[in-house]
């Protein structure tokens, strides 16, 4: 096997469990017999006996898979991580891949509620040069005027730069390291608070610029029109077959689903899905556009963020433009980055 290792993470908890158990049987099914693939599962409350299960079932040659329980790494910061909703803390655990892993060159981090369709290589291979991160931009996000108002006001994401879903992100640890992403992250979060899409915001705050776009057929969601052959369907928001009928890919996902240890309790979660479940998924996904729309509107509130992350980048902005390339920037931006407060 003489190709580069492809590098996946995924983060979750014991609820998402059964849906990783999915993504992996879908990754296994479309992978490079002939390449080496690692997966790690960042968690906190994953317990032992569920994760040498799951290693057992998927565990063949070419394929590893690891359960990194990060506990420690979170205790100091985990009071300040923002949730709503169904969102879980484990959003936020591929911000600390790049510290976690310093040896590591490159990473594709996925959420677990995904379909792939295609061998996810061939996502993991994209030149990076020159970026921090490769992503798709988000559908929903840019293609609702009140939410892509809400990324410009209150994000920073101007409007003629697409904003990005992270559930589906390429990461070029060696240029995160060395603008000191994990240690910017901390020093934003402590600084602002993103209630709409939590770590999504910070992310694209954080990769402004710096990001190559990479095809959509690569983050499809169902929600939005018929994309023909996605490589990878996402099932955000409410279109989630584990949870209501109609939704497409559904067939395929099912599919994956009894092929795993977890069809039986994915098929009982959907019969267990209810009414008021569905009438409380529409409120939640109401009361994020109307918290997009409020905060788009704190213009005050709005213009003090912008100045706090102009402040927070400008060390790292002013040494690639002395430099001439932010890869060349570590030392110094490293060194700025510890001696200024924000």
């Amino acid at each position: 096997m003489s190709k580069e290792t492809v590098n996946l993470f995924f983060a979750c908890d014991e609820r998402y469990l059964p849906l990783f158990g999915v993504a992996l049987s879908s990754l296994k099914a479309h992978r490079d017999p002939d390449r080496a693939y690692a997966v790690y599962v960042l968690h906190t409350d994953v317990a032992e006996k569920k994760a040498r299960e799951m290693c057992c079932h998927f565990a063949e040659k070419g394929f590893s898979l690891t359960f990194k329980n990060v506990s420690r790494e979170v205790e100091a910061f985990t009071d300040r991580l923002h949730t709503r909703d169904y969102y879980s803390k484990a959003t936020y655990y591929r911000l600390l891949i790049p510290d976690l892993y310093p040896r590591m060159k490159k990473a594709l981090y996925l959420d677990s509620d995904i379909l792939l369709r295609g061998d996810v290589a061939c996502l993991f291979d994209t030149d990076l040069t020159g970026k921090l991160a490769g992503a798709i931009p988000d559908g929903f996000v840019n293609r609702v005027p009140v939410l892509r108002r809400y990324v410009e006001n209150r994000v920073g994401v101007p409007t003629d730069m697409p904003y990005f879903n992270a559930g589906v992100l390429l990461m070029n640890l060696v240029e995160m390291r060395k603008i000191g992403f994990g240690d910017l992250f901390l020093r934003l979060l402590s600084s602002v608070t993103f209630r709409v899409a939590q770590d999504q915001d910070y992310l694209n705050v954080l990769c402004r610029g710096k990001v190559s776009f990479l095809p959509e057929i690569w983050n499809y969601m169902p929600f939005e029109a018929a994309k023909e052959e996605p490589m990878l369907v996402h099932f955000n928001l409410d279109s989630k077959p584990w949870q209501k009928d109609g939704v497409l890919y559904e067939d395929e996902f099912w599919a994956c689903a009894d092929a795993t240890p977890y069809g039986d309790e994915l098929h009982a979660r959907k019969m267990a899905y209810s009414e008021e479940d569905v009438r409380e998924a529409a409120e939640q996904t109401q009361n994020l556009v109307a918290t997009a729309v409020r905060e788009s509107e704190e213009e005050a509130e709005n213009r003090r963020i912008a100045a706090r992350i102009a402040h927070l980048l400008k060390p790292i902005e002013g040494v690639e433009k002395e430099r001439g390339d932010v890869r060349h920037s570590s030392p110094c931006a490293k060194k700025i980055l510890v001696g200024r407060a924000l």
